[in-house]
């Protein structure tokens, strides 16, 4: 059983990593100007921009021109990751 658990665990770990990546991805896009109507923009802005509205909503993230919700956003899913490896490091 802890196998199986901690298999789930891994790829919730690796789909994390993969999130932080489109975060990271959609961040440096923004400081150019992206073509909206071109398909990878709008499915990183699809992906990104619901997260981002969630964190704004409860934390004031423009100053001075600059967004800071990608960075809430990676440290935090870099927090959930600690935690799901800690767990993983307990059940081995």
């Amino acid at each position: 059983m802890n196998t199986v658990l901690i298999s789930v665990l891994q790829f919730i770990n690796l789909i994390i990593e993969i999130y932080i990546w489109v975060v990271i991805i959609a961040a440096l896009i923004t400081w150019v100007q992206p073509n909206p109507y071109n398909p990878i923009v709008r499915f990183l802005w699809n992906v990104t921009e619901p997260v981002y509205r969630y964190i704004r909503r409860y934390i004031p993230t423009n100053f001075g021109g600059f967004d800071i919700a990608p960075i809430i956003l990676i440290l935090a899913l870099e927090f959930l990751q600690i935690l799901i490896n800690n767990i993983i490091g307990r059940l081995y």
